[in-house]
């Protein structure tokens, strides 16, 4: 004969274990997640960056015109965004730098906010303050939780361990 404390504590074994085979599996892609985060947000500013350095002379017309950086001079604010945009997504896609890489690029998303806010902040434009929130909170998540399992850094990191074994 079974207690009706025991009743419930079968009860509750039913439930948990679909509920552990769920956060086994979702936690199985977390590395598959981080990967493809990072590959999009960064593609978002190494396109951005590319057509910065392509289009130079309008780059400089842009930063010197429409983008308002602060405490920089629109040359210098010209090569920071465009080295910014390419140097820190370069190192977010491979997984190089840890928390570091999109914590660089989370700064220039954020400039870019701050440099165009004339236009991103005005009525109309709310889908593209919306893109540079989404970016921005992916970032943050990067920052947050890693670049995962599949990056440089962990290769770099399981060989270095290896040969310390030695």
């Amino acid at each position: 004969m079974k207690l009706q404390g025991e009743t419930a504590m079968a009860d509750t074994g039913n439930v948990a274990r679909p509920l552990e085979l769920l956060a086994r599996g979702a936690n199985s892609l977390q590395s598959l997640f981080l990967l493809a985060t990072r590959w999009y947000v960064s593609w978002q500013f190494l396109k951005s960056g590319w057509i910065k350095v392509t289009s130079w002379q309008s780059t400089l017309e842009l930063f010197r015109d429409e983008y308002h950086v602060p405490l920089l001079p629109p040359y210098a604010a010209a090569v920071t965004g465009a080295f910014g945009e390419l140097f820190f997504s370069t190192l977010v896609i491979l997984g190089i730098g840890g928390r570091i890489a999109p914590l660089g690029l989370f700064a220039v998303n954020a400039m870019a906010v701050i440099s165009y806010r004339q236009v991103l902040l005005a009525e109309g434009f709310e889908a593209a303050l919306a893109q540079h929130v989404l970016w921005g909170f992916m970032l943050a998540m990067l920052i947050v939780f890693g670049s995962g399992s599949i990056a440089v850094d962990r290769l770099i990191a399981g060989k270095l361990r290896s040969t310390r074994a030695w």
